[in-house]
């Protein structure tokens, strides 16, 4: 399914988040802390946004996993990070079986990914072992307005004109887009999120809603 939409993804998410994706991800930059000798594992990658936007705050390496390889080969052709120094590789994996030694990293992310994996909480523990003590964990999911009109608004947008414009403007066939409403809408709250990722054994674990809640950044830290 994301196989076939990889060719647009990109232009989809410009366009149906009227351009907020690119500041939600420097923003989750900003949140993990990056120095410059951190190695950072930005999960489900798509086509390397962010973890470009990883690269281009100065990190010491950034590596980008990602189960579906569409979506890789065109991560793997966008130009190099602007910083032009941080190395990037691109790995295709499994949130739940990530294919890396304990304690490799002192960054993980993953954004907008984390309601496609069928167990979280197995990816969680993941992200968990391959962090190294005093790393940091950053999620990116979509989240529900608390303020009521806004979000009516969300959801009618959410439900009914998103769906169409993407999927006529990607030519998309395999309901990709009929299905990633339905997963935000069914996916665990904002407590319930804070909840998983503290059973997983992270800590001070804390939330960031952006543009009226839309969207919500959970960071968490390992012990």
């Amino acid at each position: 399914m994301f196989g076939a939409i990889a060719h647009r993804y990109d232009l989809n998410n410009r366009l149906h988040s009227f351009g907020r994706d690119q500041a939600w991800r420097r923003a989750a930059v900003r949140l993990a802390g990056v120095g410059p000798a951190d190695h950072v594992l930005d999960v489900a990658c798509g086509t390397g946004d962010l973890t470009r936007a990883f690269a281009n705050a100065g990190a010491a390496e950034v590596t980008g996993l990602d189960f579906t390889p569409e979506m890789l080969d065109i991560a793997r052709r966008k130009p190099s990070a602007v910083a032009g120094t941080t190395p990037i590789r691109y790995v295709e994996g499994d949130a739940m079986s990530l294919p890396f030694d304990d304690r490799s990293f002192d960054i993980v992310s993953i954004a907008f990914g984390i309601r496609n994996v069928s167990e979280p909480a197995r990816a969680f523990r993941e992200f968990r072992r391959v962090l190294r003590p005093a790393g940091r964990l950053i999620v990116l999911e979509f989240g529900r307005p608390r303020f009521a009109p806004i979000a009516w608004l969300n959801d009618f947008y959410c439900s009914t004109i998103m769906p169409r414009t993407a999927t006529l403007i990607s030519g998309d066939r395999s309901g990709a887009y009929r299905y990633l409403p339905k997963s935000v809408q069914t996916f665990l709250t904002r407590e319930a999120m804070v909840g998983a990722m503290e059973a997983a054994g992270f800590t001070d674990v804390r939330t960031r809603a952006m543009t009226f809640g839309v969207c919500i950044a959970y960071r968490g830290e390992v012990a």
